[in-house]
């Protein structure tokens, strides 16, 4: 009987201390606590506590379940909490995970493309990658801790962006599909716009996005400047200047002193580079280590008028090269040869190349020693004009035109000149007639010139003659006057001698 009563206290006891840690297990785990959501990785600590009472216990209910101490049932309930405590715990710590993955830009290089072409590496690491700090705050089983993989983050999504928002790069989007802790990602964009500031945008985890504006560097292995115009062709008449806009960009780490020049432009062209904001002119410049890119211009003047070196209507290509100064010595003979564009690509040195096209355009200029005639009514008026060419191409189909007054008549020879050459000159004669009842007075007579150069019109400076109509003379009535004069001296002659006797 006294060991029956002990066994009897012996199980009872066994039932009290085996439901304990179940209740307390069951307890934690589904009381909730409205900080968890704001504070995870405290929620993780408390999760992770119901999980070892949840699972200590399971294993001591096992234990008693093998000495048929306690039903089945019993040990089914304790699974059942040992489970949901392992949910609520892995859970947690999912969450806590998600939380903590962190990806930063590691570089963001700017290099040239073939063709021109502007490109950004960007390179990519995963900053969060379940670090051993993390794993000591919270005191977590290795092995659970990387079943959960929380040195990866899946499913990384990278675009290029501008200030406004609008995806720059190309591809537009991509995508990595793994970025683990310790192993870089290294992508590689088409700018689609010049920019020297870009946002790298990120989207990764359970939506997390982060944005990320940054610098881009220059890529120092190049150690070059490069030049771009976007007026690279351009047409300029002789005698005129062209001005070529240039974009200077560094692309390396020294900032030393660069010098600009140009090779396989006739001497007879003019030109020097330009500041286009103070107008100075330039034959060195340097960067600053806050400035990796700067403007400047180069004017070229054509000569007045063709030559074999110049003609017109043909392209004259040439380069422009940014070279450094401590390089000068190198290349002593830059204008004595005519440069091939493979031969300046050996060069390793910053260039771009330009084209002018010269163009002619014909100059009408109408010479006349007079334009003021006086006539009698029956008289006509002969004059000469001599039109000269003082452009630089030739005119054809040279015109001479009047606009007369009312009832006048002309002749103009010739009246059509077929062409007139560069510094050309030709006489033209013109003869003007008034009609016969013409009223004594002043007319004007406008003289128009028209040509064309390069089927574009040229019209030369209009000229107005004066022609001044006097009145016509009577010749009986003045020889009558003249004897009426002379008669009436005569008699005052006469008068005089015969006073004089008396």
């Amino acid at each position: 009987m006294k060991h029956f009563r002990h066994l009897i206290a012996w199980l009872v006891a066994g039932m009290l201390l085996s439901s304990v840690p179940a209740l307390l297990a069951q307890g934690t785990g589904s009381v909730f606590n409205q900080r968890d959501d704001q504070y995870r990785v405290l929620g993780l600590k408390r999760a992770k506590e119901a999980y070892e009472a949840a699972k200590s216990d399971y294993d001591r209910q096992k234990l008693l379940f093998a000495k048929g101490l306690i039903s089945q049932a019993e040990l089914d309930r304790s699974r059942s909490n040992f489970a949901d405590a392992e949910v609520n715990f892995q859970q947690s710590l999912l969450a806590v995970l998600f939380e903590q993955q962190y990806i930063t830009v590691v570089k963001a290089v700017k290099v040239q493309g073939p063709g021109g072409t502007k490109r950004v590496r960007l390179t990519l690491a995963n900053a969060s990658g379940g670090s051993a700090e993390f794993r000591k705050l919270i005191n977590l089983d290795d092995a659970l801790f990387r079943s959960l993989q929380p040195d990866i983050i899946n499913d990384v999504y990278v675009s290029l962006q501008n200030n406004d928002g609008a995806v720059i790069g190309q591809p537009y989007e991509t995508k990595i599909d793994q970025l683990k802790y310790g192993q870089p990602a290294h992508l590689e964009f088409a700018l689609l716009q010049d920019l020297d500031i870009v946002s790298v945008n990120m989207i990764y985890g359970k939506g997390t996005q982060r944005t990320l504006k940054v610098y881009l560097e220059k890529d120092a292995t190049v150690n070059k400047v490069l030049v771009q115009s976007q007026q690279f062709s351009q047409e300029a008449e002789l005698g005129k200047t062209a001005s070529y806009d240039l974009t200077l960009e560094l692309f390396g780490g020294i900032g030393n002193t660069f010098n600009l020049e140009v090779v396989n432009l006739p001497a007879q062209i003019n030109r020097f580079f330009k500041d286009p904001a103070s107008g100075a002119r330039l034959s060195q410049f340097k960067f600053t280590e806050t400035t990796n890119s700067r403007k400047a211009a180069l004017d070229a003047t054509l000569p007045d008028r063709p030559t074999e070196a110049v003609p017109i209507d043909q392209p004259i290509s040439f380069f422009v090269l940014v070279i450094p100064t401590n390089r000068m010595k190198e290349m002593p003979n830059l204008q004595g040869k005519t440069w091939k564009q493979d031969e300046i690509e050996n060069l390793r040195v910053g260039f771009v190349k330009l084209e002018l096209l010269p163009r002619g355009k014909g100059r009408l200029l109408v010479r006349a020693q007079q334009l003021y005639y006086a006539i009698d009514p029956s008289g006509t008026v002969d004059m000469s004009i001599d039109l000269v060419n003082e452009g630089s191409r030739r005119v054809d189909n040279v015109e001479v035109n009047v606009d007369l007054p009312l009832q006048w008549s002309k002749t103009i020879d010739p009246q059509i000149i077929s062409s007139l050459d560069i510094g050309q000159e030709k006489r033209v004669h013109l003869t003007f007639t008034p009609p016969r009842e013409i009223s004594v007075g002043r007319y004007e007579i406008r003289l128009r010139t028209t040509g064309l150069t390069d089927n574009q019109p040229v019209v030369g400076e209009d000229k107005t003659i004066s022609v001044e109509i006097q009145a016509g003379s009577n010749i009986l009535g003045t020889a009558l006057l003249v004897i009426l004069i002379l008669g009436l001296v005569a008699g005052m002659v006469v008068f005089g001698i015969r006073l004089s006797r008396k």
